[in-house]
């Protein structure tokens, strides 16, 4: 009997790809950019199987070019890059890779604060380009941490660790969610409010909402005039999420103390972009879930989502369990 046919977009580590490879008739492909859109059209043609990456689109113009398709497994915890819909009046599985990541996230939207609260990439380049001749009483002042009022948009699973990390620095925890949470509220103390008392009394804001059209551009320029001069603003959400020109500006004046980018639009980021001029701007190139182990588990999950579905059974995490009926 042959094996399921499969297309994997990356290279992935390898306690998920070793599974996809041993079980699957697998094509790997290994360039560091995304595979050509034509490059992805042609093997999902032949496909019974996808392991994808947001750079992906999976949508219906794929999926009609891809008749065998029976599952596609998002190497993520999002899932922007597919049309859900579509899929599911296919009959084909959607999956991803939820819960792994939430605190490896957190940690790094914490790095993040923390790095630009206190200067620290500004720091070392200070040092390291020989400016550093004596200690000086103005030298390379920032913000405090401990004490301070963190505004968290959006208290899911990830905005939630957030918390829980601020709990222990002693800061004030405000939060804005159209859904409220008990647990924040209850175990961490944090505080319900709406957005413009979020953005006007909190000292960090950290973005923690899923891109929809409504939160598209949640940090405008109108926005960013709400915050505070000493405000740091935190985005490991989706780039989307903040208007990244009004951004610079405010920047640029010095409307708002720093920002800490671990996504942006676009993305990636073009290397002439204005943002890179600002030290007040901190930009890493979306590494949030980036540590050895999480992503191992990441592979591992969408590896074992992927065979399920070829097996013919429901995967472990499925996002259109209603198509599983129709495959």
């Amino acid at each position: 009997m042959s094996k399921p046919r499969v297309f994997v977009t990356r290279i992935i580590p390898d306690r998920g790809l070793r599974k996809v490879l041993e079980q699957t008739d697998a094509t790997v492909w290994e360039d560091e950019l995304p595979p050509p859109r034509s490059v992805l059209l042609e093997w999902a043609s032949q496909a019974d199987g996808l392991l994808t990456l947001l750079t992906d689109k999976i949508d219906a113009e794929l999926m009609d070019a891809a008749p065998k398709l029976k599952v596609v497994a998002n190497f993520a915890v999002g899932f922007d890059n597919f049309d859900v819909p579509a899929a599911t009046q296919r009959g084909i599985l959607m999956t991803n890779t939820p819960g792994v990541l939430t605190d490896t996230t957190a940690d790094l939207a914490f790095a993040l604060l923390m790095a630009c609260a206190r200067r620290i990439v500004e720091g070392r380049d200070y040092a390291r380009n020989g400016h550093w001749r004596t200690w000086g009483p103005m030298l390379l002042m920032g913000q405090d941490i401990h004490g301070a009022t963190l505004g968290i948009a959006g208290i899911g699973r990830i905005g939630l660790a957030m918390a829980r990390r601020a709990v222990g620095f002693g800061m004030r925890i405000l939060y804005h969610d159209a859904m409220r949470s008990e647990v924040a509220e209850k175990e961490l103390g944090a505080i319900r409010v709406n957005k413009e008392e979020l953005l006007t009394q909190s000292d960090f804001v950290s973005l923690h909402v899923p891109l929809t059209p409504e939160t598209r551009h949640y940090i405008d320029a109108a926005a960013l005039k709400m915050m505070k001069p000493n405000a740091i603003l935190i985005n490991t959400a989706r780039g989307p999420v903040v208007d990244t020109m009004a951004l610079y500006e405010a920047l640029k004046a010095r409307q708002i103390f720093a920002a800490g980018l671990d996504v942006t639009d676009p993305e990636p980021l073009p290397a002439d972009h204005p943002l890179y001029t600002l030290d007040n701007a901190l930009i890493v190139p979306h590494i949030a879930s980036a540590s050895f182990e999480t992503r191992s588990k990441m592979a591992e999950m969408a590896a074992d989502n992927l065979l399920a579905g070829l097996a013919g059974k429901l995967p472990p995490n499925c996002l259109n369990p209603e198509a599983f009926n129709k495959s």
